[in-house]
C-alpha cells in the first residue's frame, strides 16, 4: 500500500473557493472542502469516499450549478482530472 497523495486545488466559477483531496492507490480517502454549500459538500465527500478517482470524473465531470457553467462536482472532476496529468508527467 502506497502513502496517500493529497492535493489541493483552486477552484474557479464556484462558491467552494479550494478542495483538499486525498488518494491512496487510485482511490479518494478524504476530501475537504472550502466554501461552498455546507450540507452539499459533506454529502459528496461521504459518498466518494472510497471510489476508483477515474469513477468519480466520470461521474461527476460536466455538471452544472444553475446558470453557472461548472459546479463543485465539476471542479472536484477537473482537480482528478489535473492530478492524473501530473501522475503521468511525472511517470
Amino acid at each position: 500500500m502506497s502513502e496517500p497523495e493529497v492535493i489541493q486545488y483552486q477552484t474557479t466559477g464556484t462558491c467552494c473557493q479550494m478542495m483538499q483531496v486525498a488518494i491512496q492507490d487510485g482511490k479518494i480517502i478524504d476530501a475537504e472542502f472550502y466554501g461552498g454549500c455546507n450540507g452539499n459538500l459533506k454529502g459528496i465527500k461521504e459518498l466518494i469516499k472510497g471510489m476508483n478517482v477515474d469513477e468519480v470524473i466520470a461521474r461527476l465531470e460536466g455538471l452544472t450549478c444553475g446558470p453557472k457553467p461548472t459546479s463543485c462536482p465539476d471542479q472536484l472532476a477537473k482537480c482528478l482530472i489535473e492530478y492524473k496529468q501530473r501522475k503521468t508527467v511525472s511517470a
